[in-house]
């Protein structure tokens, strides 16, 4: 029998806000604290689990750190594309 792909966390939802970042977007898992990149195409440390769209922008990601399983929502992409 195959295993998920992932196991979920029954702890905390991570939020963090994309304006509060400086740098290039990278920033720590809130819980076990490998850098998240979204330079990082590999799949092996987080993935993307969910995408929230408003209108036609992309208002929020739901990513899985697969390091920890912490869900981690990044928000501001909307304030992010008024700048």
């Amino acid at each position: 029998m195959k295993k998920a792909a992932f196991k979920r966390d029954t702890g905390a939802v991570y939020t963090i806000d994309l304006t509060k970042i400086d740098g290039d977007g990278a920033f720590p898992c809130p819980r076990c604290g490998v850098t998240i990149s979204p330079d990082d195409e590999s799949d092996e440390i987080y993935e993307i689990v969910d995408t929230v769209v408003r209108d036609t922008e992309l208002a929020e990601l739901v990513l899985h750190c697969k390091k920890c399983g912490s869900i981690i929502r990044l928000v501001g992409f909307l304030q992010l594309s008024e700048l």
